[in-house]
């Protein structure tokens, strides 16, 4: 070989030892950067574990879990976190309630008794307080929140499962070592033996949580991990996901069947609505000064009235009013024994005349009340679920005065109540120091527009309550408003002489009317077929749960074939 070729040899032989050297040097890069912190032990081993419907939330908690004489205790946080996000401290009676789908539950902190939907029984453990921190004794909780707990000594996990959700299972087929991660490349965090049995964790869909050929499981020991699938049989599936029915397939229409307490249910027999599923007869109202006791105005009438409704096919809801009693009402709001006082009456009524719902209506409320009405209704719920009935809740438009409008929390009561109702109207009514529609379709949809957004109501939640009057407005020749009156949209044109100016308001899709008589000014914003039609587009527009409509008898009849066909109810 000649010089020169010898020379090229050697510099071809450093380019290629170089070019190993960077090859070695790209996959250490590499293997540091994609595959060693899968071989990385993150594990928490110096305290207790939690593990939540095959989730470890151990790093997520805000106190440590305790553990003491076989309770196990969370803090109040924690349970806020995970568990009830409406988890209270009663300071007036040193108590902590918690609440789940079907439960309430109170705990007087120090006391080993707990009261569970209206029962009292013996629990292990009390509420702990311990630097400045309420620990619950939530072994103790297993039924309120209708869990599974499972305390495993050997790696001093505890696992908590839902009854509500799927629980599946498998069969490890050989001897396995459960990955940290889906990758051959991962470090095992468990063992399995062939014949064994692991959880099969899901995921949002309820289907195994399954990432390019393997599948998540949970081990005896709590731990969690991945398996290749194939390696996986027998899967049985000890529960499904339990989800509520709708309680009314398709939109909601109801009606308001008023009569006050001095008068008795109207007699319906051998007729029926057109287009309507639920029927609110205001059979309840709370009794001044009654600390949480109910006026009841039902009678043989009114038992009558709901087997009339129940033979028709419509969801009976009766409305429980307050009246617009404001202190009576703040005193129950603020004293958790007269709110429970209030709702055993309200189970107890609904059991008795079985009724399929609620239909809560306070109204004129002060506005410091307004999270302890909030806890009203969460408090409510549970004991009404419970029993399979229904609650909806009657809200005014945001942005009002404080005892009209301030005094609710709509984002919470829309999370909690089945249905939040609002009542749109009166956009101008008895207190309105200026002349004006009572529901104008710009206003309800504007109204209706900061429910979803500002307020955070979810749009199936929302029922949209539409007015069957409106009112007559009186000017006198100086301009001042002298009445203003109510009229069913039934007799409008009963009272508008021949020759009034009729102009249609395309912003407000109604009538408006004006008239001149005995040297009085008359001007009506008038409720119709078309102005109703306008309303009830909006359900459509935005997907809500359905329509009220207040109050029967005040609508003409050719207003119910036009309701059935705008929301597809017969």
């Amino acid at each position: 070989m000649s010089r020169k070729a010898k020379r090229e040899e050697k510099v071809k032989s450093k380019i290629i030892s170089k070019l190993i050297i960077v090859a070695i040097f790209l996959g250490l890069v590499f293997f540091v950067l994609k595959v060693a912190p899968n071989y990385v032990n993150d594990d928490i081993t110096d305290r207790a574990n939690l593990v939540i419907n095959n989730s470890n939330v151990t790093k997520d908690l805000k106190k440590d879990v305790m553990i003491e004489n076989g309770i196990i205790y969370i803090s109040k946080d924690d349970i806020e976190n995970f568990f009830d996000p409406y988890i209270y401290y009663d300071e007036k009676y040193n108590q902590i309630i918690t609440t789940s789908e079907k439960q309430v539950a109170s705990i007087v902190v120090g006391e080993n008794t707990m009261e569970n939907n209206g029962t009292t029984v013996d629990i292990s453990g009390t509420v702990i307080e311990k630097d400045d921190t309420y620990y619950i004794p939530f072994s103790s909780l297993k039924d309120v929140y209708n869990v599974e707990i499972n305390y495993i000594d050997s790696t001093k996990t505890i696992t908590v499962d839902s009854k509500d959700r799927k629980y599946a299972v498998a069969d490890s087929t050989k001897n396995n070592g459960v990955k940290a991660y889906p990758t051959m490349f991962s470090r095992n965090v468990d063992t399995i033996e062939q014949g064994e049995t692991v959880t099969v964790v899901q995921n949002e869909q309820n289907q195994n949580n399954e990432i390019n050929g393997w599948t998540e499981v949970r081990t005896d020991t709590g731990k969690l991990g991945y398996v290749k699938t194939n390696t996986l049989a027998n899967e049985y599936v000890y529960r499904e996901t339990m989800e509520d029915k709708a309680k009314i397939e398709g939109k909601i229409s109801m009606i308001w069947d008023y009569f006050s307490e001095y008068y008795t249910a109207p007699d319906r027999s051998g007729t029926d609505i057109q287009g309507v599923n639920v029927v609110s007869p205001t059979f309840f109202t709370l009794v001044d000064e009654g600390q949480g006791k109910i006026n009841e105005n039902v009678g043989d009438d009114g038992v009558a009235y709901i087997e009339w409704a129940h033979s028709n096919g419509y969801k009976v809801w009766p409305s429980l009013s307050n009246n617009s009693y404001i202190n009576t009402t703040s005193v129950i709001m603020n004293d958790y024994k007269l709110r429970q006082e209030l709702i055993n009456n309200i189970v107890s009524l609904v059991v008795n005349y079985n009724l399929d719902g609620i239909n809560i209506d306070f109204e004129y409320m002060k506005d410091e009340d307004k999270d302890l009405f909030s806890r009203f209704i969460i408090e409510l719920e549970p004991r009404l679920k419970e029993i399979g009935a229904v609650l909806s809740v009657d809200v005014t438009a945001p942005d009002g005065s404080p005892e009209w409008s301030l005094c609710y929390d709509r984002y919470t009561i829309g999370k909690v109540a089945d249905y939040i109702v609002f009542m749109a109207y009166d956009q101008n009514g008895i207190s309105s120091p200026v002349e004006g529609t009572t529901a104008g379709y710009n206003w309800v949809e504007a109204n209706i527009q900061k429910f979803l957004g500002q307020e955070g109501v979810e749009s199936d939640k929302l029922i949209l309550g539409i007015p069957f009057y409106t009112r007559v407005w009186e000017e006198n020749s100086d301009g001042e408003i002298i009445s203003k009156d109510t009229i069913s949209m039934k007799n409008i044109d009963s009272i508008v002489p021949e020759g009034a100016s009729k102009t249609w308001d395309d912003d407000l899709k109604q009538y408006y009317i004006e008239y001149v008589s005995d040297g009085i000014t008359h001007k009506i914003w008038a409720e119709d077929e078309e102005s109703i039609k306008a309303k009830l587009s909006l359900i459509n527009k935005y997907d809500l749960a359905g329509a009220s409509f207040w109050t029967k008898d005040r609508e003409p009849d050719s207003i119910w074939s036009i309701v059935s066909e705008s929301l597809g109810v017969e």
